[in-house]
């Protein structure tokens, strides 16, 4: 009876040295799923679903940069917010940098959120 087939990555080497396995791409669904364990500590629900973030997008080189926004430019949660962010999407596999932008414009408003948010908070 044979032994079952194991695969093992390893590193290749070349005369200048070793040269590492490229790093797994960044999965949208798992940057998304770690933003959305941020939340605002006034309102209890993820500022995904609040529809603070704007846009996300992804380098092929691991770089994430996230537009994203306040509920008001007067929000206590302003220095907080962004840094949870750029912490949550640090730990997502592949990432190798994290640019957080706050942006005001368009200015958030209640249509951003989804019907699920709306619903936590009787906003519908």
């Amino acid at each position: 009876m044979s032994e079952p087939a194991t695969t093992e990555t390893r590193a290749t080497w070349t005369p200048d040295g070793e040269v590492k396995p490229p790093a797994p791409k960044v999965n949208e669904d798992a940057v998304i799923a770690a933003i959305s364990t941020v939340y605002d500590p006034e309102i209890p629900v993820d500022i995904y679903q609040l529809g603070l973030i704007y846009a996300i997008e992804i380098a092929d080189d691991g770089k994430v940069k996230v537009e994203m926004t306040l509920t008001t430019p007067a929000c206590p949660s302003a220095q907080e917010l962004p840094g949870q962010v750029e912490e949550a999407v640090s730990a997502v596999e592949g990432v190798s940098d994290v640019d957080v932008e706050v942006v005001w414009d368009p200015p958030w408003d209640q249509s951003r959120m989804s019907e699920d948010a709306r619903l936590a908070l009787n906003m519908f």
